[in-house]
């Protein structure tokens, strides 16, 4: 019986004893769980956790038709935690290599205790994964041996990130331009229009254990928002065909620059905007702080002949002169105490306005100035654009260089009648030749067709300014006088293209040294368009210091009637099937004109 007993009295006190141990355990999970429970997350989140940039992808860049210009490219961000890497020298004997580094170089980046250390930007998935599994492999061939787990290697983070990729390679550089070492824009489109491109990084955070991310623990804070794509006007065919012109043009003419641009003058669309000599963007080694520049926007240089057009369409437009007005034209001709001269020497010419612009005459274009007051050559110079941005949506855009009227001195007047004395940029003196060809209204220049989001929905630009400059019949007489310059007695018939109409104007300017403060070399252009009597598009080609001949027709018209032919036959263009007006270029060929309309005239009326 008493054995019995102590048996039940065994019994409740191992029970009573199991009743505590359990009601302490409950206890404990009531405090770890309700009591405690978010210091308990908060010291794992401070031990395990970690939070990291959600990189967002910059938007594409595309030409017309929708192919790529610019884009971003999936890519991979090594970071590391020092302070669970266990065996530094082991690991970077590792991946060392496989990122292109010595262990020595690496070695102190993943040494020491910094919780995040950034080694490697951008380097492909596969990279990242021969990091990994070698990473993995080691750890294995550890364990095997026994050697333990205190020299596991751990702390090697992928993290998102982007490579920014151009397709087109050195077709586009000076154009769409690069991105710097923090993905923001640094010349180009990519500068211009950085805060559209640019999306908006979000964060994201995960557990790290032994240097992985442990799977199952991400977790988005604030989403990425990509940022918002751009299509240009830009035809990538065209701008090829572009770009090998004026390579070559450069290169045969030993220039120190050169660049050709095409442009829609009823739009104002840039559909090419090539230059030499240009870069890979996609090479970092063959980028330079010059090449970055582009020279259609931030290089300025006085226009030469291409600016006595705008002298031209000023006094047509006053009524000062017509096409068929008669000058006498000495070689050279004295004004405000200096000599001004034509390029070759000859005797007295009678020449009309249009004979004038055809030969390319100073003095007689110095004589047409003279028709109108300096006030009105200058307003008219300014309504064509000269001394204002353009607006063209590239970045480094400068405004050349108008001086005021209130500032000409006894030569000034003269010198900028036949292009000199002010400076231009090749985009502004496009859009001279633009609204001349667009029945005298000027159409700002763009190279930004429109906008495209995430989704595709693409959202056109706004239209372009326009600013009537001179009057409808203005630009006709411009326009038939201009087709003389291409004729076989002009300045250019090299850019003559068989069965269309052609009209143009040479320049060859001086070229003012900023590094000398002087005048040396040239500035060779050839600005033109087609069909001239129903003008679609309108390319100047500008070739700067060349030393492989000089004047605009040599250089410059071969390069217009490779491209022009090209984008005539692209954009199917025919031939408008008219003819040449014949135009009076001297006082034997108007006498004769009108010797021959006159006998016309009475074998008319004979006929009646």
């Amino acid at each position: 019986m008493n054995q019995q007993l102590l048996v039940q009295d065994r019994i409740r006190k191992i029970v009573a004893i199991t009743i505590v141990i359990f009601l302490l355990f409950g206890l404990r999970l009531i405090e770890i769980q309700a009591i405690r429970a978010n210091g308990y997350v908060e010291k794992v989140d401070v031990e395990l956790g970690k939070t990291a940039t959600l990189l967002a992808p910059r938007g594409n860049i595309y030409d017309i038709n929708g192919i790529e210009l610019a884009r971003s490219i999936s890519a991979i961000n090594i970071a590391v935690d020092q302070t669970v890497v266990n065996d530094p020298v082991a690991a970077a004997k590792i991946v060392a290599p496989i990122l292109g580094m010595t262990p020595s170089q690496l070695l102190p980046d993943i040494t020491g205790e910094r919780r995040y250390v950034l080694i490697a930007k951008d380097v492909t998935p596969a990279k990242w994964n021969a990091v990994y599994e070698g990473i993995e492999k080691y750890n294995s061939n550890l364990l095997k041996s026994k050697a333990g787990i205190s020299k596991r290697i751990g702390g090697f983070v992928p993290e998102r990130s982007y490579i920014r990729d151009y397709p087109s390679g050195l077709l586009t550089a000076s154009l769409v331009g690069i991105i710097n070492d923090q993905g923001v824009g640094a010349s180009g489109i990519e500068s211009s229009l950085n805060n559209l491109l640019a999306g908006t990084n979000g964060k994201y955070a995960y557990a790290n254990g032994r240097g992985k991310i442990i799977p199952g623990s991400e977790r988005v804070s604030v989403e990425a928002k990509a940022g918002t794509s751009i299509r240009l006007t830009i035809d990538r065919d065209i701008q090829w065909v572009a770009q090998n012109a004026i390579n070559q043009a450069v290169a045969s003419a030993r220039a120190q620059s050169g660049t050709v641009i095409v442009m829609d003058p009823k739009t104002g669309a840039i559909l090419a905007q090539a230059s030499a000599p240009t870069f890979d963007p996609n090479n970092a080694s063959s980028i330079t702080l010059d090449k970055l520049r582009n020279p259609a926007v931030q290089d300025v240089y006085e226009p030469g002949s291409t600016g006595k057009v705008m002298t031209l369409a000023a006094a047509l437009e006053e009524k000062t002169v017509a096409p068929t007005t008669v000058f006498a034209v000495p070689y050279k001709i004295k004004r405000g105490g200096s000599t001004f001269k034509d390029h070759d020497k000859h005797p007295v010419q009678h020449l009309t306005t249009s004979g004038i612009l055809a030969v390319s005459s100073n003095t007689g274009t110095i004589k047409i100035g003279e028709t109108i007051s300096n006030d009105k050559l200058y307003s008219y110079l300014t309504k064509f654009g000269v001394g204002e941005k353009t607006g063209s949506g590239l970045p480094g855009e400068s405004a050349g260089l108008m001086p005021k009227v209130e500032n000409w001195s006894g030569t000034t007047a003269p010198t900028v009648a036949f292009g000199q004395g002010y400076s231009v940029t090749a985009m502004q003196a496009t859009s001279v030749f633009a609204t001349i060809a667009n029945h005298g209204v000027r159409v700002s220049p763009t190279v930004i067709a429109g906008t495209q989001d995430a989704s595709g929905h693409f959202t056109p630009a706004a239209n372009r300014t326009t600013t009537r400059v001179v009057s409808e019949s203005t630009a006709r007489e411009l326009r038939l006088m201009m087709e003389s310059v291409v004729s076989p007695t002009g300045t250019a018939p090299s850019a003559a293209i068989p069965g269309y109409r052609v009209a143009g104007k040479t320049g060859t300017a001086w070229r003012y040294n900023d590094k000398t403060g002087g005048y040396s070399g040239y500035t060779a252009s050839f600005i033109g368009f087609a069909p001239a009597d129903a003008p679609r598009y309108v390319i100047n080609v500008t070739i700067q210091d060349p030393h492989n001949g000089y004047y605009g027709g040599l250089l410059g018209g071969p390069v217009f009637k490779k491209v022009m032919t090209f984008v005539l036959q692209t954009k199917h263009v025919a031939p408008t099937g008219t003819k040449v007006m014949p135009v009076a270029l001297n006082q034997k060929d108007l006498t004769r004109m009108k010797a021959t309309q006159v006998s016309a005239e009475k074998s008319g009326a004979v006929r009646q």
